[in-house]
């Protein structure tokens, strides 16, 4: 957590402690649904089943879950069927929370602030989506109650996404999405891809499940998850409407309100055009910027909503352009003399990414959703400049939950299996998968239309890429508990990922740290030669090679 973050918690919590325990103590109106725990079958390891409901793990390394019923059913089934799932994705994500925070002092700061952040949700959540929260509630393990009961600490965790924003601002990662249709797609048809850069570890990202819900209210839909949430990132449902998410700049709210995936979910279960996915937006209160990408069968082209605490607009082109592309900054009227907006353009890498799309897609001629997925996977620069493995100015950046295509006209789906968006991407036919997909417990995969795995991953260039991570956390750690490392292992370091600026970097830092600062500098300089990710790192940079040459005379 950044320091600077404590204080802020500390003042908020003391400012006012009213109103959190009603929010603690908020359950759903359960009373007309039956909360008998459902009981599952297991047929293997990886297969398990509730009457129709099942969970199976495909070749590919995909949970494939089918659930049906009420808001109660619809929870309790996903709770039972992937509860090992959700019990190892919570431990997972409060793991990570524990090494970002790792004082004990301040983690108890965290869970008061938490709830106190948390005080008013309940009141902006439909009723039938904490029923179905509640329901999965139940599977929720016990070993977390000291930071709050299982069922609003699962319903907090609906907010990770929005939260993660609030705390890390200026962490953002940065998601990439675009669509084309008409003159530009090989059959004229409205494809959409995306690259979701939510990143909580390799551990958070193993155990992707692909949802096939089928409510007793509503569509039925698709969307890629994990174990406990019941919100949507990214899906479709059967009238070919899609949606996924994009953050984009916001300010630190004082209340938590309507976490976005429940709003994308609410549209995906009851919309079937973008004007129906826009008055469900419109309606519902948001506490951080979130662009809502929204692809319509029945539009036969894709729109922005782009959302936020105090504003509120959508951005369309007309269909003659037949392209529309989204990454972390907003294009919309609403938002054209936005200050903060403006200012995320000129010092995130939103921008960098948004014209990166832009040059990819005028060399793609007649998009394929093969060819998507190749722009997707994109490791490069402008110009195709290389810019260095994990760079957050690429589309692909090393980190992504997963990618994901859409041609909602035939209801197809792509997914990517691990690791990233370089696996093999599998194919989902909506209209197999629920004329007949609860039928069988075996894989509802279309596997005849997959997209074949990243060569890139055969590659040494790759082991290096993945070498290069391990030492990198190793070197961070090194420079905050002031431990050695030997220039050797900063040169060995440098060599795995040398097109990238945050290498050297890291080795400017360490040697700074060791007070070795013409082997600081020299690292600084050659730092500052390479595409640096954001306007603030790029300023940081700078001042560590003023300082230093002051010292040093140069």
């Amino acid at each position: 957590m950044p320091k600077l973050l404590i204080p802020i918690l500390i003042t908020l919590f003391a400012l006012s402690s009213c109103g959190i325990s009603k929010g603690l103590e908020d359950r759903p109106d359960v009373s007309n649904y039956d909360t008998t725990l459902p009981q599952r079958t297991k047929i293997s390891d990886s297969t398990f089943t509730i009457g129709d409901n099942f969970i199976t793990k495909n070749k590919q390394g995909l949970w494939e879950m089918y659930v049906s019923g009420n808001p109660m059913e619809l929870g309790l089934n996903q709770g039972a069927l992937s509860q090992e799932l959700f019990n190892q994705q919570e431990a997972v994500f409060l793991k990570k929370i524990n090494d970002l925070v790792p004082s004990k002092g301040y983690q108890k700061i965290l869970r008061k602030f938490l709830a106190w952040f948390n005080r008013k949700v309940y009141l902006h959540i439909d009723e039938q989506y904490k029923t179905e929260i509640y329901g999965i509630s139940q599977y929720a393990s016990p070993n977390y109650d000291y930071i709050a009961e299982e069922y609003p600490r699962v319903l907090y965790f609906h907010g990770a996404h929005d939260i993660g924003h609030a705390l890390q601002d200026l962490a953002l990662v940065g998601c990439s999405s675009f669509a084309s249709w008409g003159e530009n797609t090989a059959e004229g048809k409205l494809l959409i891809g995306r690259n979701f850069d939510f990143y909580a570890g390799d551990e958070f990202a193993k155990n992707k499940i692909i949802a096939f819900v089928e409510p007793d209210e509503g569509h039925n839909f698709m969307s890629v998850t994990w174990g406990g949430m019941i919100g949507v990132v990214s899906g479709m449902n059967d009238q070919g409407l899609t949606v996924t998410i994009n953050a984009g700049k916001s300010q630190f709210p004082l209340v938590a309100k309507t976490p976005v995936s429940l709003v994308t979910r609410e549209i995906l279960q009851y919309a079937s055009t973008i004007q129906e996915a826009i008055t469900i937006a419109k309606k519902r209160e948001v506490f951080v910027s979130e662009s809502i990408f929204v692809g319509s069968a029945k539009d036969k082209k894709a729109a922005v909503i782009e959302v936020s605490p105090q504003n509120f607009g959508v951005y369309e082109v007309p269909n003659s352009s037949n392209q529309l592309i989204c990454s972390n900054h907003f294009q919309s009227e609403a938002y054209a003399n936005d200050k903060k907006n403006q200012q995320h353009i000129l010092e995130s890498h939103s921008q960098y990414r948004f014209e990166r799309m832009e040059e990819l897609l005028e060399e793609t001629k007649k998009v394929t959703p093969e060819k998507v997925v190749d722009i997707l996977r994109d490791r490069d620069g402008h110009d195709e400049k290389e810019i260095g493995f994990g760079n957050e100015k690429a589309l692909n950046q090393m980190l992504a939950h997963h990618g994901i295509v859409f041609q909602p006209e035939d209801l197809l789906v792509w997914v990517s299996s691990n690791p990233y968006q370089m696996g093999e991407f599998v194919t989902y036919d909506l209209k197999e998968v629920f004329s007949k997909g609860k039928k069988s417990y075996a894989s509802v995969a279309k596997t005849e239309l997959n997209i074949p795995k990243d060569p890139f991953l055969n590659t040494a260039t790759y082991q290096n890429y993945e070498q290069y991570r391990s030492l990198s956390d190793e070197i961070e750690i090194a420079i905050s508990e002031e431990k050695h490392v030997g220039q050797q292992v900063l040169s060995e370091f440098i060599a795995l990922n040398p097109d990238f600026w945050e290498v050297y970097y890291l080795a400017g830092k360490y040697n700074l740290e060791k007070g070795y600062e013409t082997l600081a500098l020299q690292a600084f300089l050659k730092a500052e030669t390479k595409e640096i990710t954001t306007l603030p790192d790029r300023k940081a940079i700078e001042k560590h090679i003023r300082k230093l040459r002051r010292r040093l005379g140069k």
